[in-house]
């Protein structure tokens, strides 16, 4: 598993001629990295008696960043995993007209999921990001440069797995009903990102 490599190996196979692990990957651990931060800033900041009174509401967000930097995590392998499905699907035999069918419905059912790993890489970076916007506003000052860190991340991973379900999009058929709703949600979720990204950064910008 990727995510069970040491971060010099990780690199290292980034870094060769296989194009897999790639982009997809590359931005789910930069997610998970976001989330780390955040964690860290609540691991920083509950129990300091100066923030008594943000501690309890801090602490209720860790569960829920620890399940984001689970499922980022976890979408480091799903990614490379459904590219390689790609990979697979394009490679089968059509020689003949049912081969070609069924090579045609392959391709389509892979794509279809090499866009839904990234998309829900999007959607987990956002939910964090919603959460850092908390975490930088009331979380140890003197850790706010590691909040504004946390969100360049999440921000960079959400839309490096844009990148990623825009490239596939074009391989669906322009009447699935799947390719219509992904584009609505992507664009809505890049726009949501810009604007928290921007209270984010004005928020550790303040607070330098």
């Amino acid at each position: 598993m990727l995510i069970e490599m040491t971060a010099k190996d990780f690199l290292a196979q980034t870094a060769s001629s296989s194009p897999a692990p790639g982009g997809g990957s590359a931005s789910a651990l930069a997610g998970a990295l976001g989330v780390a931060l955040a964690e860290m800033v609540i691991n920083l900041t509950v129990g300091k008696k100066k923030y008594a009174d943000v501690s309890e509401e801090l602490s209720t967000l860790l569960p829920r960043l620890n399940q984001a930097r689970r499922d980022l995590e976890t979408a480091v392998d799903r990614d490379t995993e459904a590219f390689n499905g790609v990979m697979a699907a394009y490679g089968m035999p059509k020689d003949t007209e049912e081969q070609k069918q069924a090579r045609t419905a392959a391709i389509q059912a892979a794509t279809r999921q090499a866009t839904e790993v990234p998309l829900g890489v999007m959607g987990t970076c956002l939910h964090a990001l919603e959460l850092t916007q908390t975490v930088a506003a009331k979380g140890n000052r003197n850790s706010i440069s590691d909040a504004g860190v946390a969100g360049l991340l999440l921000a960079a991973a959400l839309e490096g797995a844009a990148l990623n379900v825009k490239i596939n999009l074009p391989s669906l058929p322009e009447d699935d009903p799947f390719r219509k709703e992904t584009q609505s949600a992507m664009e809505r979720m890049l726009g949501e990102k810009v604007r928290l990204e921007q209270i984010i950064q004005d928020t550790v910008a303040k607070n330098l």
